[in-house]
Parts: structure tokens; C-alpha cells; sequence
């Protein structure tokens, strides 16, 4: 399901929003970094293509003009895994400083996954890379960035953290959203090797953020625990509650979803429970639901997140998203 979002022009700033959620992966991001100044040096990764286990990339895609990934690779980058503002220039794909080992070492890699389309409906391409940080430890923190063409010249926009050492099947613009499908690290995965194979949509937001508006991951046996949200379409004016219609591939455990509403800058207004039809334990249902705004102030546009979340670890198994404006 394709969903619109109406943004204005390219010219953004470059300004970085404060985490949705508590997110695991940047707990994790930050007890590495930590301790990474004082671990033995490891030879800085370059971007490799080959299917091993702690690999970055599962094949090497760029789905981008060649124009595209030269600019991408010589453009100016903004660190994503450190305390303050840092942008540094990329060339021919790389950044570094520091000797390795140091407190002061930085490597930067452009990975083969780069893609360009319009995200924002203005008739001009933006450019979106997979670009990997090591700081001399074992974790090559890999980044979601997005550019803008702007008067002729790549200029950074925003980034999201997808994972330590993911292994990536593909990247793509489709319908202006951005197609992610990588491997991250399960509850249970060794730092060194992911298995949580998952794929997502992204969307890029007015006030210069990247939104994931949907995510399914899979079972064991490669089912995927899709979440489609049928009803009302992605837009719509709401007064006072909505009633929310969907679908699941896998029913949740107690056949229970969890719904969440934000805000535009991904504060939570509200959240609950969603009960889910379905004949038997792990079939496909449907849920049927009737959500109260609450004190959601009239005029809001907020995002209403139906969660598939994990009983034994809190993990997010799958979601779908649309967004309402509040009458």
C-alpha cells in the first residue's frame, strides 16, 4: 500500500530529531562506543559484497544513475553515532582520521547501496546511501542517509541507524518511500552475526525526518509478520475516535496488537490494545477497532502505529502506519 505524505520543497534543514521511541540498537550503539578506545585495533572494513556472516552487504545493489554515486561519494556526511555535530567529506567513498586504536579514529565508508528518487513530490531527486562508522572497535554502525539535490550540489539532509554489522539484500525508492530489506540482529544474535531478516518502508518528512511507516519481520521458517492496516486511508480527517480495520499474516501472541499515536515530532500522545480475530494460534486474522482521540488538540496530524511487539523481549515484530488529521 503506497501512501502519500504532502511535503514542500527541497530546501530543508539540516537538523537532527530526538529518538520516537526507546530504541535497543542505540543503548547498544552507545555501551560499544563506550569501550571501543581501549579495545585492540581492527583493520577498518571496507565495503565488501561477499555473502559471509559479518558482512555488510548481502549483494551489492545501486539503484542510482552513476552521476548519483559519484556525488554520493565525494559528498559532505554527517556523523550519526556521535555526541555532537560533526560533518566530514567523503572521498571516493571514504573518510579517515585518527590512528587506529586512538580515541580520536574515525573510518567512514560508502557501502554499494545507493538509490535515487523524488521523496517529497517536487520533481527533483533525492539520493539515499547505506554509509557505515567504525571508531575502532568491532562495530561498523551502519546508517540510512538521505541527500538533496540542491542547485546542482548533493547537500546532507537526515539519517536513521538501521544496525552493527547488518547484512543489506536490497535498497530502493518505490512510490517516494524508501525500500529497506537487511538482516539485523535478533534478541538472541552474537554481535558478530544477525539473523532477523526484516524489511521496511521509510518515508521522509516534512520537518526533516525519516519516518518508518511500516516493518515485517519473519518467522523461522521465512513467514513474514506482515501488519496491513485496510481502513480508514492514510490522510483522513478523524472527530474525536477512529475505527481502525486490518489484517495480520500471524496472529500476535493472546492475539494482542499494541496501537501508539505521535505527533509530528514523535512525541506519544496515546497508546493501547487491539484485539485480533483469528481462528487459531499463529493464523492470519483480523482486527476491528474503535480508538478514542482522547485530548488530541483538533487540527494535529499525528501518525496512528498499529505494533506487532514481542512478549519476551519487547522487540518490535511487525507494524503499519497511517497518518489523520484531527478535527
Amino acid at each position: 500500500m503506497v501512501r502519500h505524505h504532502p511535503l514542500t520543497g527541497c530546501h530543508r534543514t539540516r537538523g537532527r530529531r530526538a529518538p520516537r521511541r526507546n530504541n535497543p540498537l542505540v543503548v547498544l550503539l552507545i555501551f560499544l562506543l563506550s569501550g571501543c578506545v581501549t579495545a585492540p585495533p581492527t583493520p577498518t572494513p571496507a565495503p565488501v559484497i561477499e555473502t559471509t556472516p559479518t558482512s555488510l552487504a548481502a549483494s551489492a545493489t545501486l539503484d542510482a544513475s552513476p552521476t548519483f554515486v559519484g556525488r554520493v561519494r565525494n559528498a559532505k556526511y554527517q556523523l550519526g553515532a556521535t555526541d555532537s555535530l560533526q560533518v566530514v567529506q567523503l572521498t571516493n567513498g571514504v573518510y579517515e582520521s585518527g590512528a587506529p586504536g586512538s580515541a580520536e579514529y574515525i573510518s567512514v565508508n560508502v557501502l554499494n547501496f545507493i538509490a535515487n528518487g523524488d521523496l517529497d513530490n517536487d520533481g527533483l531527486d533525492e539520493v539515499v546511501a547505506l554509509i557505515s562508522e567504525n571508531y575502532g572497535g568491532t562495530g561498523v554502525f551502519v546508517f540510512l542517509v538521505v541527500y538533496a539535490d540542491v542547485n546542482g550540489r548533493l547537500e546532507f539532509q537526515t539519517s536513521v541507524i538501521v544496525d552493527d554489522r547488518p547484512l543489506v539484500n536490497a535498497l530502493s525508492i518505490e512510490g517516494g518511500e524508501i525500500f529497506l530489506d537487511v538482516v539485523i540482529h535478533g534478541a538472541e544474535d552474537p554481535l558478530c552475526c544477525p539473523t532477523l531478516r526484516t524489511v521496511r518502508h521509510y518515508r521522509l518528512a516534512e520537518i526533516n525526518q525519516l519516518d518508518m511507516v511500516d516493518y515485517t519481520t519473519f518467522t523461522p521458517a521465512g513467514a513474514p509478520r506482515t501488519i496491513t492496516i485496510e481502513a480508514p486511508p492514510n490522510g483522513s480527517e478523524v472527530y474525536g475516535s477512529v475505527q481502525v480495520r486490518g489484517r495480520v499474516a500471524i496472529a500476535p501472541f493472546e492475539n494482542t496488537l499494541a496501537y501508539r499515536i505521535y505527533d509530528v515530532g514523535g512525541v506519544e500522545l496515546a497508546a493501547g490494545a487491539i484485539n485480533v480475530d483469528a481462528p487459531d494460534l499463529g493464523a492470519p486474522g483480523t482486527f476491528n477497532e474503535v480508538i478514542r482521540l482522547g485530548n488530541i488538540l483538533s487540527g494535529a496530524v499525528v501518525r496512528l502505529e498499529v505494533q506487532d511487539v514481542s512478549a519476551a523481549d519487547g522487540s518490535l515484530l511487525g507494524m503499519d502506519s497511517i497518518e489523520l488529521v484531527v478535527k
